[in-house]
């Protein structure tokens, strides 16, 4: 039995991903360290928030954020967190949230086609 528990400790990844917030911080509409903070708040860890401790590592430079989990993480969970982080700061009908690749997020703005010939009538 004891075998088995080391095969299980060895198979436990590190798991890191990363939120890029270059574009709306530079135009100066996003905090980097307010969405630390509401990541640290939210996050669940075995169903209860604030319960990081040691499994669950937030870190942020200038413009992204870094989750670092030894516990199995989803991805998917960092885009749901992210875009109600955008809806309650009243962002999210400017950005989007997209996979960058397969361990990160970037925050994107739509796009906005503004073709000013469709729209004025032809004389």
């Amino acid at each position: 039995p004891s075998a088995k528990v080391a095969k299980k400790n060895k198979l436990r990844k590190i798991l890191q991903f990363h939120l890029d917030c270059t574009t709306p911080i530079e135009d100066g509409i996003m905090d980097i360290g307010n969405l630390k903070s509401y990541l640290e708040e939210r996050i669940k860890v075995n169903g209860k928030k604030n319960n990081l401790t040691d499994t669950v590592a937030i870190t942020h430079d200038k413009t992204r954020v870094t989750i670092t989990a030894n516990i199995p993480f989803s991805k998917r969970y960092l885009k749901y967190l992210s875009k109600k982080y955008l809806k309650k700061h009243q962002l999210r009908d400017w950005l989007r949230v997209v996979a960058k690749d397969s361990t990160s997020y970037d925050f994107r703005y739509f796009n906005v086609n503004t073709d000013d010939d469709e729209e004025e009538p032809e004389e």
